[in-house]
């Protein structure tokens, strides 16, 4: 598909999309449930329906409810499982880096053997850390030097393990989940190095809300405590995404104002910190108890000026970068964003693919080790890009194009359905023109 989005002020409200982190994250803990869930405001990109896929191979049964029945008013999808049971020998997370990383110590918890895939770039990113943890937990494994497919066979058998967590949190939430699944509360997971802490959060909470309990020390020792009895029945509400609405904020801040709705201030997801940067670029931000109003920067006179060149560090919220890029290619200055070794193993290289495919759009980006330089405010030129099959690429160039001096044709633009099949038609209500072809 090629998308393009023509310079555009935007006006309007949106509701940011559900957060495909909570939403995946439900969909683990309602297999690992044994009882019924019932799943609120459930998401709908690839990486979800992936997830929702896996925990019915992995045994659970899945009902979506349109919101239409008079008992049930809101969208949801109802689960009922009786834990790890898969009703065959294999299962596929699509493209989704938590899907296969956070599924596979889960899997491991049957007796089953289990081949494990995945589509496109997952096929690309090292799982190498499945062959170093899973024989230390008495998981047969058999993988392609690190690369999927893999083929387990459990059952995982909880011990004393230190974890790298410097590489990914996935893989950790993975294992969380499925030692508090084995109720084992003479184990601990040592981690070394965590990166992404707000996630290791978000796990937490959704194990928490789900009866589990799950404390740690300063991130390093995470131990397994004993609790009353799950319900067996249990509602959670997927929340809304900071890291789709990343996105939808920065468009506010560079072509607004718009107000953007269903953010949790409180929320624990990394892609929070979105806040702070669109605050040191000066951008007008005003924020209610479910709604955050956000427009381009203003002086005293309340007339419009430049966005400012900020500095940030993204090493805990790296899909940030993408967002980030965009707003930076319009504030006037220099901007300085650190974290970028967290890029090499996404969808992409994001940090080379936002250099190449931003360099179309006449802004230099300069990458030095862990930092990246953005020259803003020089103008955006209408042209052609793409996605390089990166969802988030293919958004950041979106929001870009609203500042450009000419229409920007994105490539291989359906990469936004990975994480927010709804972002361009959301632009659009919004007021921005885009052609899908």
């Amino acid at each position: 598909m090629r998308a393009t989005v023509y310079p555009n002020t935007l006006r309007g409200e949106q509701v940011a999309p559900a957060s495909k982190s909570s939403m995946q994250r439900a969909c683990a803990a309602a297999l690992l449930h044994r009882g019924t869930t019932r799943i609120l405001n459930p998401g709908h990109s690839n990486d979800d329906l992936a997830a929702i896929d896996v925990i019915q191979k992995l045994g659970a049964i899945v009902k979506t409810e349109d919101g239409s029945n008079e008992k049930i008013t809101t969208p949801s999808i109802f689960v009922q499982s009786d834990g790890v049971k898969p009703i065959g020998s294999s299962m596929n997370c699509g493209e989704s880096g938590l899907g296969i990383r956070m599924f596979a110590p889960i899997a491991a918890l049957s007796d089953q053997s289990i081949t494990i895939e995945g589509k496109g770039s997952l096929l690309k990113r090292p799982m190498h850390f499945f062959d170093t943890i899973f024989p230390k937990l008495g998981i047969q494994i058999q993988s392609q030097s690190g690369f999927l497919p893999i083929h387990i066979k459990g059952p995982l058998k909880p011990a004393n393990i230190e974890v790298d967590g410097s590489l990914s949190s996935q893989f950790l939430t993975g294992l969380l989940m499925a030692y508090a699944a084995t109720e084992n509360t003479n184990t601990v997971i040592e981690v070394q190095d965590l990166k992404s802490k707000p996630y290791i959060d978000l796990t937490l909470s959704v194990l928490n809300t789900f009866g589990w309990k799950v404390q740690h020390q300063d991130y390093k020792r995470f131990e397994f405590l004993a609790h009353p009895p799950l319900a067996e029945h249990i509602e959670y509400t997927v929340e809304g995404d900071w890291s789709g609405a990343a996105f939808l904020l920065v468009a506010g801040a560079i072509a607004g104002p718009i107000v953007v709705k269903g953010l949790q201030l409180d929320s624990t997801q990394a892609d929070k910190a979105v806040m702070q940067a669109l605050k040191d670029a000066c951008a007008t931000i005003d924020i209610h108890e479910n709604s955050i109003f956000i427009g381009p920067a203003k002086d005293n006179t309340e007339i419009v000026g430049p966005l400012k060149a900020f500095e940030f560090d993204a090493t805990d919220c790296p899909d940030l970068f993408p967002p980030l890029v965009a707003l930076a290619s319009v504030c006037k200055g220099v901007s300085i964003i650190h974290g970028v070794n967290r890029l090499a193993h996404k969808e992409s290289d994001r940090g080379l693919t936002l250099q190449t495919e931003f360099s179309k759009l006449g802004i230099r980006i300069e990458l030095n080790q862990d930092w990246m330089m953005v020259y803003g405010g020089t103008g955006i030129h209408g042209t052609e890009v793409s996605s390089q099959h990166d969802h988030r690429i293919a958004m950041a160039c979106g929001v870009a194009a609203l500042c450009a001096d000419g229409p920007v044709t994105i490539t291989d633009a359906e990469a936004v359905n990975k994480s927010y099949t709804d972002f361009f038609k959301h632009l659009q209500q919004l007021g921005a023109k885009v052609d899908l072809d």
